[in-house]
């Protein structure tokens, strides 16, 4: 994990050395693997790589969503003075919603099909704010308002099923902000709607931040979202992090060749490039059967001797908040056209 720059706050959320394990017929499953990061007031961090790299479970532990048993999660998840794995269920529920909550992948899955748009939204400042039934369903209608739902005290007695999809994707965002939590996680909240939509919501999320001062933590494998979002970006492989940077510096000189490969697969607007795109040979390990030494080696085109093998390499400070974990540098693009 790179320094915080000189100078800067205190980060607002601490995570160190995480660990979440699955125990099962097959063996062990490694999911998340040592990741270590800060958060700050304002800021938002993009968490990105394939699926199955442990980018969603990762998160999730930081509310105390993944159930014990079957998983065994340790570190520190230092919020508020406190690590909150020690956590006891009351007082994660005091937590969750309130100074930490989430916006979920599939809304339709997320929102309770039962209970109306209005009864989900007035639950947490009731629970939370000790807002009264009139003055939380007062703060619903204005949190449905801000995200950009029309006649909203309409919507207010809607079942999810009645709402498309990216008004439910917008009624998530409101529940999750209707509190005004310090750190908001976004997990893939721009999956399955199409790009008109995609954009809407990026902006959405980008102004309410703004305006509320919120830290993000956005989880996705759509590079092409991040650019648009982050401030900075770590780059998740086989449970652990294998580059971080600004979001500036990652697009422009990637250091892993992991980045490198995800970077090369984007489509570039306007550039007709079909021999540049680059496909990443293989896919992610096993997290029961992980490889031996650096887990991206069985699909790196840049392997160097037998010690991408038989070593883990750390994940080492190359300058300016740019941090990788690799034995090789990819070269830059000027490097390669010279070669």
């Amino acid at each position: 994990m790179t320094e915080p720059a000189p100078g800067s706050a205190e980060p607002v959320l601490r995570v160190a050395d995480l660990h979440v394990r699955f125990g099962g017929r097959r063996g062990v499953a490694h999911v998340v693997r040592g990741i270590s990061y800060d958060v700050h007031a304002g800021e938002t961090l993009a968490i990105v790589g394939e699926s199955g790299s442990g980018k969603s479970v990762s998160t999730l532990s930081l509310l105390g969503l993944v159930p014990q048993p079957p998983a065994q999660v340790s570190g520190e998840v230092r919020f508020g003075g406190r690590n909150l794995l020690d956590s006891s269920e009351r007082e994660w529920r005091r937590v969750r919603g309130n100074d930490l909550a989430m916006i979920f992948q599939d809304p339709m899955t997320s929102l309770n099909p039962v209970l109306t748009v209005g009864r989900q939204l007035t639950e947490g400042p009731e629970l939370h704010l000790g807002l009264s039934e009139a003055d939380a369903r007062a703060r619903a209608v204005d949190f449905l308002g801000r995200v950009g739902i029309p006649s909203p005290e309409r919507r207010m007695d809607a079942y999810p099923h009645q709402l498309s999809g990216g008004m439910r994707q917008r009624v998530m965002i409101a529940i999750g902000l209707a509190c005004d939590p310090q750190v908001l996680i976004a997990d893939e909240p721009t999956t399955a709607l199409d790009v008109t939509i995609q954009a809407q919501i990026v902006e959405l999320i980008s102004h309410l931040q703004d305006e509320l001062g919120t830290a993000v933590i956005w989880i996705t494998h759509d590079l092409g979202v991040v650019a648009g979002v982050a401030d900075r970006v770590l780059v998740m492989y086989a449970g652990q992090f294998v580059e971080e940077a600004t979001v500036d510096d990652l697009y422009a000189d990637p250091r892993h060749p992991y980045t490198h490969g995800l970077l090369g697969s984007l489509p570039v607007l306007g550039v007709d490039r079909p021999d540049q795109l680059v496909a990443i040979a293989g896919l992610p390990p096993d997290p029961t059967d992980l490889p031996s030494g650096c887990a991206f080696h069985p699909r790196c085109p840049y392997q160097l001797d037998e010690r991408c093998a038989d070593e883990i390499p750390p994940l080492r400070d190359i300058g300016q908040g740019h941090a990788t974990r690799t034995f090789y540098e990819v070269p830059d693009a000027a490097e390669e056209t010279a070669s």
